[in-house]
């Protein structure tokens, strides 16, 4: 373990203390029921703090509970976008107060997000920032005091970045891509993470409903609102899509910023017909995408449990790597329902002892890293190999295009677990089968030349 001020530590600081009095799996179920507090609460807490109410802002937190990137398991940003939900909340009660207590509330919450993760901490900013502009140009402020106000809000953030830098921590790493031809289509897909028809259904029946209520005039937006959710769309056109080597940067903004400017928004139902269509799409809504990740999460009860069982089969301090009889893509867009799996098996390192390369060990970005001996081995990120990769390797195939950490993947490692629906062994004299479930096959490896 390396530590130092990574802005990316939610989990790492947290579990490991619940897990030593509830264990990892049931401290990570702790950690993602507080996420989904934090972040129904914070929604919940932003409404009450601006229009002194509690209106829709749960129902909206209720839609996205399990969105795209919650439900593949971005737990981090989770958790810190209820945190930022909370300290929106807070500086806004605090706006008109004096110099020192808006700089308190805002230094507190900046440096928690820093701690637990860095793009919320950006959503944080952008909120606060759009706010004071915002109210800058509603009273006509000076130029001077509006710059005050914002350099107030950025002052923890560059003493934060200071420390970290002296600690040898960092942000991210290389690899910035846009992706804009992805863009349209997360605004489709953000609504359910394991089915497409689903979510894109659900987006379509809440447009249709959000324009027939603004077209009546029982929704209405307060024009801070605007402000906002012209600022967040803005943010989502022009910020890539892979940032500093974090993948989905975009697609994060969707929920933050629905639950932030929902908080802006006012609903007048006129008769109780309009309370049926509006519970009825809302509620359908929600219960469709909670009934599907719940069905793709409840399917996996089995596997996990085999999964879990079968690191009581590895030695103790092996060398473990992850396959896959599927195509290798990271996410499986063929099929979303298979993601679940896909890091389940970097759960050796924890039971066995052992090493995964695809466990994070990004430098600058996690606290772990793998030991000298393994550090060829060791991938930043990435998902499971390809089992036509590593059987072309096996058979000699080239290995020119090839990732290092696996062209000599017979000698450097002890197991391969294959992902996907089991199958004949692909490699009889080179694997021998150890353990199996529905979804993945245990294999020794025979090491010999």
């Amino acid at each position: 373990m390396h530590w130092a001020l990574y802005p990316n530590l939610g989990m790492d600081l947290l579990v490991p203390r619940l897990a030593q009095c509830v264990g990892v799996e049931s401290a990570t179920r702790l950690f993602l029921l507080c996420s989904q507090i934090l972040i129904i609460g914070g929604a919940l807490a932003l409404e009450r703090v601006v229009k002194g109410r509690v209106q829709i802002g749960g129902f909206v937190a209720l839609l996205f509970v399990y969105c795209l990137p919650f439900s593949w398991g971005f737990l981090n940003f989770e958790f810190g976008l209820g945190v930022s939900l909370w300290g929106i909340a807070g500086y806004l009660m605090v706006m008109e107060r004096t110099f020192l207590t808006r700089l308190v509330v805002n230094a507190f919450f900046v440096s928690a997000l820093f701690t637990v993760h860095f793009f919320s901490l950006g959503i944080y900013g952008a909120a606060i920032g759009i706010y004071e502009l915002w109210r800058a140009n509603q009273r006509k402020a000076p130029y001077h005091i509006t710059a005050l106000r914002l350099v107030i809000l950025a002052v923890p953030v560059a003493l934060l970045l200071l420390v970290m830098r002296a600690t040898a921590g960092s942000v991210g790493s290389e690899g910035t891509e846009w992706l804009f031809q992805y863009k349209p289509l997360w605004l489709f897909r953000i609504m359910n993470g394991y089915n497409l028809t689903v979510s894109a259904a659900s987006v379509l029946a809440l447009l249709v409903l959000l324009y027939l209520a603004f077209k009546r005039n029982v929704l209405t937006i307060e024009p801070v609102g605007i402000w906002l959710a012209a600022g967040f769309a803005l943010l989502y056109v022009v910020i890539p899509s892979k940032l500093l080597g974090t993948s989905f940067a975009d697609l994060r903004i969707i929920p933050a910023a629905v639950m932030i400017v929902a908080a802006f928004c006012s609903l007048a139902l006129p008769n109780r017909k309009w309370l049926a269509a509006v519970l009825l799409v809302v509620s359908g809504v929600i219960l469709a995408n909670l009934a599907t990740v719940f069905a793709v999460w409840l399917s996996y009860r089995a596997d996990y449990a085999a999964l879990i069982a079968s690191f009581q089969k590895l030695d103790r301090g092996s060398r473990v790597l992850v396959g896959t009889s599927g195509d290798g893509d990271d996410p499986p867009f063929k099929d979303l329902t298979q993601y679940p799996m896909a890091y389940a098996p970097t759960l050796a390192v924890h039971y066995a002892n052992a090493f995964v390369p695809n466990v994070f060990t990004e430098i600058g970005k996690q606290p772990i890293r793998p030991r000298a001996d393994v550090q060829r081995l060791a991938i930043p990120y990435g998902g499971p190999v390809p089992m036509r990769l590593l059987s072309a390797i096996a058979a000699g195939g080239t290995t020119a295009a090839v990732p290092s950490f696996i062209q000599t993947w017979r000698r450097d490692f002890d197991y391969l677990y294959v992902l996907g629906p089991a199958s004949a062994n692909p490699l009889p004299d080179r694997l021998q089968e150890v353990d199996r479930s529905a979804r993945f096959v245990l294999y020794k490896i025979d090491r010999r030349p």
